[in-house]
């Protein structure tokens, strides 16, 4: 705390006895207290203090002594949205008392509890890696998005500020600010008010509540999760336009290196691990569920410079008058000028032009690792098949055939080294769903390929479900080391017993018994549970009787939960390895029955709470079922290659395999079907970025259907031009189809997926219908 503090500036000393008489008469300190008061060093309009004593900390906002711009410093505004907004749930610190009374310190102030985490200054976020800068500034576009969202009449926001026409009102506004507290004139703001006045959008219409100082360092964050608690410096919210904030939030990515205006603010060009503009729009779309792109953000934009500016300038005011609250205002007055002429170069830049023509394409950071993978790939990743395969050859009847080759390993380490690492995961790489999908499919061209990047199934499903719903105690235990590729872990849902494509028919049965949770079942088709580094399960239970699994619809997916189980908790056995084909795929650490039998976990061990065990089901299946299908792309476009060479090696009937119509009518018709499913896959994988995963519900199951049809069919006809050597174990086929037609079962049936197309076309059609 000390680094964000100094001892009160002597220009804002108060009488701090008379304050504690205050907040003794409010019963919110005792007067037996000691009351220490710091004054934070940040800050350049409010003065804001730390107000401590052995019991209680508060945080002490109040307007600045001496003469004040107009309509400036409205503390009472800061304190009515932050009980608002706290009431709502939103991240704030809690208002505790606003005092108009000037007799107390001087001037009007308002309390509010201090909220405990982290503050980073530097919106470059330095000492961080480069995983943990994407986790803060996707938590922080989320809030953003969250604050858009809020609807303003149950928060009894209403008349917070003057509705349509924010542009018009901000512009003017600044205008204002800047000429009251003007010492000369700079040509170049009256050039870009001129321009701003000129240019304003012509849909200046939609309302949210908008924060008006949106930045990283206006953020409290967990002290060690990328999460939001609170957001601070509510002095210039209002209700308006939220692209206004957006691009203020994205401002410093246009910031050029060299103009620092306040101690905050720095060029975030060619620092690692900053989202890119792009992808910070693709996330705040997401959260606040827009269908389309945003509008050009050039006005926007021009408008944060020119508050910036308008900022500066009364810094700078402050500092003549002797009453400023930023050690560095004298050097902030010199930034006007520059910031102006920049914004002025700036409006005419096309920001909004496409880097190519197409559908679906990757951010930059995305293309940059998928060229990066398929580096990797092509140096050492479909080198190693050979030895790989042999490997497995020698220990076919060995215990050994279960642990991961040591040249596999030898890869994991490289590919952790060169950053490819967990790139299935936005928080840990930075990259959308659309990004991971092209290298899903490059993956998929080789079977051990996604472990070495430590993105393989069912760990990266079951990473997903800690990540999202995990405590932080079981994010500690479990996801970190997976995250590190130390451990493996199995996801058991599959029963031996029942039809479990209708998963609420699940027999495992789960009982609470004090603070223990007992379990009793079988599970089957457990993939990784026979590597010896799996060392926990999530397993899926039913708490319903036999009636209640036969009741409604809501009930029966009421009832059951998600728990954590060690693999080496008593009652845990892995009975058997199961075969596909008759191969037991060890290469993923096979597919096994395990028994569950009177099974003790701790209370703490559920995920997200009992009977929510659908809920995480539904949100783990989606990105885990895209990443599917786009490896079964990979996979078909490797046996199309097979099939290829195969054609144009082999003679029969006094001429090329190709040059048979029949054959050469099957590679047109399988790079149609790879072409069609790509595409309906990536599609996919967009909706699932900007709608979310429950709107890409049809989608997802439209893909889970045709990847796997068409992977069948690909390799069946590449099996076909090997005749007896596809089926044989000289090639990868066989192999490759078991994958493919075990696909079309795995995470749910086709049939399942066909239903759940129909119902859901049945009601767009009939909503359009109604229309």
């Amino acid at each position: 705390m000390d680094e964000l503090t100094t001892p009160v500036r002597p220009q804002h000393i108060f009488d701090e006895d008379s304050l504690k008489k205050y907040l003794s008469a409010q019963s919110l300190v005792s007067n037996d207290d000691r009351l220490a008061v710091r004054q934070y060093s940040a800050g350049q309009s409010n003065p804001t203090f730390l107000i401590q004593t052995p019991s209680k900390t508060y945080v002490l906002r109040k307007k600045p002594p001496g003469a004040l711009l107009p309509g400036a410093h409205k503390v009472d505004r800061e304190y009515r949205v932050q009980k608002a907004l706290h009431s709502a749930g939103f991240p704030v610190p809690q208002p505790v008392r606003h005092c108009t009374d000037v007799d107390v310190i001087g001037t009007e102030f308002y309390l509010m509890e201090h909220v405990a985490g982290r503050i980073f200054r530097d919106l470059r976020l330095p000492g961080m890696v480069p995983a943990e800068r994407t986790a803060l500034y996707v938590a922080a576009v989320e809030v953003l998005a969250r604050l858009h969202s809020l609807d303003l009449t149950p928060l009894r926001l209403n008349g917070y500020g003057k509705g349509g026409g924010y542009c018009r009102r901000q512009v003017s506004t600044w205008a204002k600010q800047y000429a009251a507290s003007s010492h000369r004139d700079i040509p170049a703001m009256n050039e870009l008010a001129a321009w701003l006045t000129g240019n304003l959008p012509s849909d200046d219409r939609e309302v949210t509540l908008v924060h008006g100082d949106f930045r990283v360092d206006n953020l409290v964050f967990h002290p060690t999760e990328a999460r939001v608690l609170a957001v601070l410096d509510w002095e210039l919210s209002t209700t308006g336009e939220p692209l206004a904030d957006l691009a203020y939030f994205l401002m410093p990515h246009y910031w050029p290196p060299g103009l620092d205006v306040l101690s905050s603010m720095g060029s975030l060009r060619g620092i690692e691990g900053i989202p890119t503009v792009d992808d910070l729009i693709s996330v705040y779309r997401r959260c606040r569920g827009l269908p389309s792109a945003l509008p050009p953000l050039n006005f926007y934009l021009a408008l944060s410079y020119f508050k910036m500016a308008g900022i500066a300038q009364g810094i700078y005011a402050r500092h003549l008058l002797g009453n400023a609250s930023a050690p560095n205002a004298a050097e902030v007055g010199q930034c006007v000028e520059p910031l102006a002429v920049l914004a002025l170069e700036f409006v005419h830049r096309p920001l909004t032009a496409p880097r190519e023509a197409g559908l679906f394409l990757q951010t930059a950071r995305g293309r940059e690792a998928l060229r990066q993978v398929k580096d990797f790939m092509g140096q050492h990743v479909l080198p190693a098949q050979k030895e790989v395969a042999e490997y497995y050859t020698e220990h076919a009847q060995s215990p050994l055939r279960w642990n991961t080759p040591r040249i596999v390993e030898d890869l994991k380490v490289k590919a952790r080294e060169a950053g490819l690492w967990n790139l299935f995961l936005p928080a840990a790489s930075g990259l959308k769903q659309l990004d991971y999908a092209y290298i899903a499919e490059e993956t998929g061209r080789c079977l051990f390929a996604p472990e070495v990047f430590n993105c393989q199934a069912p760990d990266t499903g079951n990473m997903e479900v800690l990540h999202m719903f995990g405590s932080t105690e079981q994010k500690r235990a479990w996801l970190e080391p997976l995250l590190r590729g130390e451990i493996r872990s199995c996801f058991c849902m599959t029963e031996p017993d029942v039809a479990s494509s209708d998963a609420t028919n699940m027999a495992c049965s789960v009982r609470r018994v004090g603070d223990q949770f007992v379990i009793n079942g079988k599970k089957w088709w457990i993939s990784g549970a026979g590597h010896p580094r799996c060392k926990v399960a999530i397993v899926m239970c039913s708490s319903a009787t036999e009636d209640a699994r036969s009741s409604s619809s809501s009930s029966r997916h009421a009832r059951h939960t998600m728990l954590l189980v060690p693999m080496d908790t008593a009652g845990v056995k892995l009975v058997r390895p199961l075969t596909v084909f008759g191969q037991d795929d060890a290469i993923h650490g096979g597919h096994f029955e395990v028994h569950f039998d009177n099974v003790r976990v701790p209370a703490a061990n559920v995920i997200l709470g009992e009977g929510r065990g659908f809920e995480i089901a539904q949100g783990r299946l989606g990105p885990g079922r895209l990443h599917h299908c786009m490896r079964a792309v990979g996979l078909a476009e490797m046996a199309l290659e097979l099939l290829c060479r195969r054609a144009a090696s082999r003679r029969t009937f006094g001429k090329k395999l190709y040059e048979h119509e029949a054959v050469a009518h099957w590679i047109a018709e399988c790079r149609l079907a790879i072409e069609q499913t790509r595409l309906l896959t990536l599609c996919a994988a967009h909706a699932l970025d900007t709608l979310g995963g429950r709107a890409a519900r049809k989608q997802i199951a439209l893909i889970k259907v045709a990847a796997g049809r068409m992977a069948c069919k690909v390799v069946d006809r590449a099996i076909q031009v090997h005749g007896g050597a596809g089926v044989s174990g000289d090639f990868p086929l066989a192999q490759m189809y078991s994958y493919a037609r075990t696909l079309r079962i795995a995470d749910g049936p086709d049939e399942v997926h066909l239903s759940s197309v129909a119902r859901l076309e049945l009601r767009d059609q009939l909503a359009k219908a109604k229309l």
